[in-house]
């Protein structure tokens, strides 16, 4: 199997020899969410970009339910494009779901992986004793019920609270055009399997250097969260961008950016 394009793999060489970062969306998006923190990241490191199987311009016709139905399947995809590129102690930069995704690929495979950035993650949406997750299962089951029945309608009203910058409406329509140009029935295995999905045993595994990086205020990340990622994870890092919203990399990229480098430099 043709990984690279089954994928859509992208490779900015960086400077000769610089240590790479893989870079992965989160669910209704594609590489392309990277593109305003691309340009400093390469300046300085090798960037990898590419397409979980069933977003952007990956090959969907190697989409499959039963593969995609949990996150192991998300991160077999990541090990596999690690393989590809025989891609050595990389740093993985996981939004949001992505971020779990990175911490069951560097489980799977220690050599690959050699530390994680975790953009506004979240192990778990579902409120629990002791933990807020930021929904209760009434909630997880209306908006999976909402995308189920109007996959579209609930794009458009839905996009713009995850992006939460109101006052940028570009933004949130940014994110309801990716939202859409998702096919439907691999949207709706792809929203189940993140937001049913409870990872916070996993993240007692996490061993390697960590960034968790949240926003001053996230509909679908609450600080909470933040949190209680940094205190699961030993001699993990939190920053608190000065930022609204799920993402960052697109509404507050130079402060999302150089907390990254910021991570990566005192590695050195």
């Amino acid at each position: 199997m043709d990984i690279r394009r089954r994928n859509n793999v992208n490779v900015i060489p960086g400077p000769d020899g610089a240590p790479v970062l893989l870079l992965a969306h989160g669910f209704g998006c594609d590489q392309n969410m990277w593109r305003l923190v691309v340009p400093a990241l390469a300046e300085r490191y090798r960037v990898v970009l590419f397409d979980y199987v069933g977003s952007g311009g990956s090959d969907l016709a190697a989409w499959s339910e039963e593969r995609y139905s949990s996150l192991q399947g998300y991160a077999a995809d990541v090990v596999d494009v690690c393989e590809e590129l025989d891609l050595r102690h990389a740093v993985f930069v996981g939004h949001s779901v992505s971020a779990m995704v990175g911490v069951l690929a560097a489980q799977a495979a220690p050599e690959r992986i050699g530390a994680l950035v975790m953009v506004t993650p979240s192990p778990c949406y579902i409120d629990d004793e002791g933990y807020r997750g930021g929904f209760s299962t009434e909630d997880i089951d209306e908006l999976l019920a909402s995308l189920e029945a109007n996959y579209l309608g609930w794009s458009s009203a839905m996009a713009p609270v995850i992006m939460g910058n109101p006052d940028r409406p570009e933004l949130g329509q940014e994110l309801t055009n990716s939202f859409c140009a998702t096919d439907p029935d691999i949207a709706r295995v792809f929203a189940r399997t993140t937001f049913l999905t409870d990872s916070r045993e996993d993240l007692k595994g996490v061993s390697v250097p960590t960034l968790v990086l949240e926003c001053e205020q996230d509909a679908i990340a609450p600080r909470e969260v933040g949190a209680w990622v940094h205190a699961a994870i030993p001699a993990s890092r939190l920053v608190t961008l000065d930022a609204t919203g799920h993402c960052p990399q697109l509404s507050a990229p130079q402060a999302t950016t150089a907390a990254i480098l910021d991570f990566l430099e005192s590695r050195k």
